[in-house]
């Protein structure tokens, strides 16, 4: 490298984005994360001690898996490699392999490649990788937003480890913002900007975990707010909300107004009005809600709210929780939109949770009768001297599968604990019952 290459990373390094910036060169500067990079976990060790194996880090933009790359490329005695999957061609890691085979025989050095956004190699391209990683040519250290076991190569999976890297709490936000603002080597602390309270809980709230979304928020406030009549560059509320195009929505995720939303969310798709239930879930999303945590009401209003009316719709309800995990924002949006439309305009009944509220209270309240002699367990050796299962009707040797019988305990009998309602399917489950029980015709 001469005086001009050196010059011009310098001043690449100084142009270079806040976030680029301020990237940690040491496992102790990164902020988050400790369930994979606690001083007491593999992660941390194998960095440590030089002694790394192929992995994937695989999570949610902004959240640190170019930072730990980094990382390594710091703190590892290897050649340090790295490449854009959605640039490189098979020439490039043609280049990268034969440069790792010299840099093997020649100096005894073994290269780490660090492949961004790994999900979009192909499967040739990552076919081409697998004998170099299994033969120790290059250790791989991949990094995907979208989940490796649907993404990457099963062979290729088999010979890494996978290291999910969580959405960032908001008080990591918090940390890395007032860093980025006070840090006169790297940040924007030489600027003399003043990042007020109630922007800094907006920004690493709206930010939903990603330091990079908030970083660049920050900095942008920093060089395009005029300095005030003190001298000092303020970063207000407004400020930051213009920044990061988000308005602020008064929804404190830990106050009232959250659980305000919540309950107006659910409370809309009780009173089966989809409009307003999608009108709350926008504003939840809008806020940075947990997408995990809206699925979960979802689910619950499936079963308390709909139940048996359509049995379909704890099933829409449970696919879309499922489904939202796999694909994540901002497509998970769609999938919470359709469950809510779903359980919104499905037909009502609340009579599973009546039926368990009234079980448990009769549970709770009344002295514990034994089960009946005939529904006893009579499988192992000795039962029937006991009595265990003597006179049981078996349903299935009976027309319609059906015959009457005691199943509840002795002083209980009778007792009604699921009333069915007239609602969707449950009409029909209340007709099959009154015809069974009853002798009723359907």
């Amino acid at each position: 490298m001469d005086l001009f290459d050196y010059m011009r990373g310098q001043r690449q390094e100084k142009e270079a984005p806040l976030a680029s910036r301020l990237r940690p060169v040491r496992l102790e500067e990164v902020v988050g994360q400790q369930h994979i990079i606690g001083k007491d976990k593999l992660l941390y060790r194998a960095i440590q001690a030089d002694k790394l194996s192929s992995i994937i880090f695989y999570g949610p933009p902004g959240t640190g898996k170019t930072t730990l790359a980094k990382v390594i490329a710091h703190t590892t005695r290897a050649e340090f490699t790295q490449i854009n999957a959605t640039a490189a061609g098979k020439k490039d890691m043609e280049a990268v392999v034969q440069q790792a085979k010299d840099s093997q025989g020649m100096y005894g050095k073994k290269t780490i490649l660090f492949i961004d956004e790994i999900h979009r190699f192909n499967k040739g391209q990552q076919d081409y990788l697998l004998p170099f990683v299994e033969d120790g040519t290059v250790v791989l250290v991949g990094a995907t937003t979208e989940n490796p076991y649907f993404e990457v190569n099963g062979a290729l999976l088999s010979r890494s480890v996978v290291f999910e890297l969580l959405p960032l709490e908001k008080e990591d936000i918090k940390k890395i913002l007032v860093r980025a603002v006070t840090d006169k080597e790297k940040g924007m602390g030489s600027y003399d900007a003043a990042l007020e309270d109630d922007a800094l809980e907006f920004l690493a709230d709206v930010a939903n975990g990603d330091a990079r979304a908030a970083l660049t928020a920050v900095e942008l406030g920093v060089l395009t707010t005029p300095r005030g009549t003190d001298g000092k560059i303020r970063i207000t509320l407004d400020v930051a909300s213009e920044c990061i195009q988000k308005r602020v929505v008064r929804y404190d995720k830990d106050g009232d107004n959250h659980y305000d939303t919540v309950s107006a969310f659910i409370k809309s798709m009780r009173g089966t009005d989809p409009d307003a239930a999608v009108y709350y879930l926008a504003k939840m999303l809008y806020a940075g809600e947990d997408i995990k945590f809206i699925a979960r009401r979802i689910m619950i209003c499936a079963s308390e709210d709909v139940g048996n009316a359509d049995p379909h719709a704890i099933m829409v309800a449970v696919s879309a929780a499922q489904a939202v995990e796999r694909v994540g924002m901002p497509e998970a949006q769609i999938i919470l939109s359709q469950a809510a439309a779903y359980v919104a305009c499905a037909p009502k009944s609340n009579a599973a949770v009546n039926a368990i509220s009234r079980a448990m209270e009769t549970v709770k309240s009344t002295k514990t009768a034994p089960v009946p002699a005939h529904l006893r367990d009579s499988h192992y050796q000795g039962a029937r001297k006991l009595g265990r299962g003597e006179g049981y009707l078996y349903a299935h040797e009976f027309p319609n599968h059906y015959v009457k019988q005691q199943y509840l305990p002795d002083g209980l009998t009778g007792m009604k604990f699921y009333e069915p309602s007239e609602n969707g399917y449950e009409k029909e489950i209340k007709s099959r019952l009154a015809y069974l029980k009853e002798g009723q015709e359907p």
